[in-house]
């Protein structure tokens, strides 16, 4: 290989001089100095975001392991930005005394799971794939157990990396059916040879249920309440957008690339899937009680509207599928950063309750929280009726026209639960469990303002959706 190909490891490269850095100072600068540990890792990582949209070249790497093209750079980008505004919202979390010594700890594990989910959407060969994901996995675990002395912290790591080793053996049981009927790991050699013959379906089947696990999908399902609720609030955050995200343009490209020339086989499986996801994602989602469980089904069901993108199979299915993770990743921090910003001044408290007659009180995290719920629930004009609308529009386009109606019925039964947050936060009055007045502090607000933005912004602006679209087809 040329060692002019490692320039299309920009990203990558870029990402590992972050963490260099940042890992040197947590370790050799003095006490006093860590002080400013928080402003210098979220400059560094602006630097970086920044530097992913430059101009990059495109080609492959490693023999075809590592597939450089525009829409990975714009698939990492996406999670960049989400991964930057956690990086802000977690600030008045690290600050706490039980963390404030580990801050270093949060800032380095997490960009080393950032680096797993760029080999994911890079990757050209299974193995590349299943490296990537255990790299963006086994320190999640670290981070759903960073409260370490808090019981259900240490629950929420425990159960999801019991669920990540069943996904990952079940992953690789199934790509070991895939290189025994083919003798290769390469996307552009298996999708040559693939057939629909019984050993590779049952294949596909197990492959699909690991990366089922990383997207939340029903069945598969059962442990993301669980975790969300244990784990830290921001990294509650990072699972919901980064590693959903990564886990959908991972299972898109897996699709497109390799398993193409079976989709009569897969697409009644991932119709099943979305269906089902959506409606027990919505469903349960009214009955929840603690917010952080509340979201939690909301992203499960959020998952399932991903699906419909994918089962489009087009590229234009591809654009509304890379167009709604990015309006989700606005959305739904908008939801956690408010979220955060509550529980720091509630001792934890993440029920509900805590946000009745919030408006009163705090008008602005209010309106925040507002609009991510509509964004989120796709009411017009905000970015997410416009990534609901793309998604559905590139489904109907293939004749999934029942699905388009079941999905727009989970629609309604979504915005009643979402009302119930706006019913807390601007009819209910506040009690003894809800929080008083306060400031956020200046990086969770930075953020808050940067989600915004995205929400109002996004949807407006059409050559966002136009450009994704016009870089689909160099996949």
């Amino acid at each position: 290989m040329d060692f002019s190909n490692f320039l299309l490891l920009q990203q990558e490269i870029s990402l590992m001089a972050v963490f260099v850095i940042l890992f040197i100072y947590d370790v050799f600068c003095s006490d006093k100095g860590k002080q400013w540990f928080q402003l210098v890792a979220c400059i560094l990582f602006a630097l970086h975001t920044a530097v992913g949209f430059l101009p990059f070249p495109t080609g492959e790497a490693f023999g075809g392991m590592f597939v450089g093209s525009n829409i990975t750079i714009i698939m990492k980008n996406i999670l960049n930005i989400g991964t930057f505004l956690i990086f802000l919202q977690a600030n008045n979390w690290l600050k706490s005394q039980e963390t404030a010594h580990k801050r270093g700890e949060f800032f380095i594990i997490t960009l080393v799971t950032l680096l797993g989910m760029y080999l994911m959407v890079s990757a050209g060969n299974f193995m590349m794939l299943y490296i990537g994901m255990e790299t963006a996995s086994l320190p999640m675990a670290c981070l759903a157990t960073f409260n370490k002395y808090k019981e259900r912290s240490a629950e929420a790591g425990a159960k999801y990396i019991l669920v990540s080793a069943l996904s990952s053996g079940v992953m690789l049981f199934g790509l070991s059916f895939l290189y025994g009927c083919m003798g290769t790991m390469y996307f552009s050699d298996m999708s040559i040879q693939m057939v629909s013959e019984p050993l590779v379906i049952l294949g596909f089947v197990f492959f699909f249920s690991g990366l089922a696990f990383k997207l939340s999908l029903v069945p598969f399902h059962l442990w993301t309440a669980d975790v969300y609720e244990g784990s830290p609030t921001a990294v509650t955050a990072y699972l919901s957008v980064a590693s959903k995200g990564a886990a959908a343009f991972a299972l898109m490209f897996t699709l497109y690339k390799v398993f193409g020339t079976i989709e009569a086989i897969w697409n009644p499986l991932l119709w099943g899937s979305a269906v089902i996801t959506i409606t027990v994602g919505n469903l349960f989602a009214i009955r929840q009680k603690d917010i952080k469980r509340f979201f939690a089904f909301s992203s499960i069901s959020q998952a399932g509207y991903i699906l419909l993108g994918i089962i489009a199979g087009t590229s234009q299915g591809m654009t509304a599928t890379v167009y709604y993770v990015l309006v989700y990743v606005f959305s739904n921090l908008a939801a956690f950063g408010v979220i955060s910003a509550v529980e720091n001044q509630t001792n934890g408290n993440t029920l509900i309750s805590a946000f009745n007659g919030l408006y009163k009180n705090n008008p602005k995290l209010s309106l925040v929280m507002m609009l991510a719920v509509f964004s989120l629930g796709g009411i017009p004009p905000f970015a997410g009726f416009f990534s609901k609308f793309y998604i559905f529009m590139a489904a109907a386009e293939q004749g999934q026209f029942l699905l388009v109606f079941i999905a727009l019925l989970n629609t309604v039964i979504s915005l009643y639960y979402y009302l119930l947050i706006i019913k807390a936060m601007f009819i209910k009055e506040g009690d003894e469990q809800s929080v008083g007045r306060f400031v956020t502090d200046g990086y969770n607000k930075t953020g808050l303002v940067l989600c915004t933005a995205g929400i109002l912004v996004i949807g407006i602006i059409s050559c966002i959706y136009e450009h994704i679209g016009a870089l689909g087809f160099g996949m």
